[in-house]
């Protein structure tokens, strides 16, 4: 299969969900869904609207940053907190966890079962709604590790 079909179907899944929503199929849209799809790693707004730019050149921030949140509503991305730094977004949507290191702020998909049914529980126990659970680890990665 080529490249092109690999965009094309998320594409056109993207597009029958904007329109069963009621939302208008833009450019914008769709360059900012197939950007986060091509660059296929945990990236902030702001380096999504760096790799949109060259084909959209005027797209704004806001406008990135207001597609991200839709393609999250959408479940075409997910929004990861790493902590203290940018808002991150994962173009990859199935329950997974995360690993963040404290010193330089990589994110890496965490591959591990976890069960977060007691999480959930005590979620709704305190009144919440729960959509999901997401376990991240905190650390240090081999590349920051001392080398003494």
């Amino acid at each position: 299969m080529g490249q092109a079909t690999d965009i094309r179907v998320p594409e056109d899944a993207l597009c029958a969900a904007l329109r069963e929503r009621g939302q208008r199929v833009t450019p914008q849209r769709l360059a900012i869904a197939r950007v986060v799809r091509e660059l296929d790693t945990h990236v902030t707004a702001e380096q999504v609207l760096t790799a949109v730019s060259d084909r959209l050149p005027g797209v704004s921030l806001p406008t990135v940053y207001a597609t991200l949140e839709l393609l999250e509503e959408l479940g075409s991305v997910r929004r990861v907190s790493a902590g203290g730094g940018a808002v991150l977004y994962d173009p990859r949507t199935d329950a997974h966890h995360h690993v963040v290191c404290r010193r330089c702020g990589a994110v890496v998909d965490l591959e591990a079962e976890i069960d977060d049914a007691q999480v959930i529980t005590a979620a709704r126990e305190a009144g919440f709604v729960p959509d999901r659970a997401d376990t991240v680890v905190h650390g240090v990665c081999a590349a920051c590790l001392p080398t003494d």
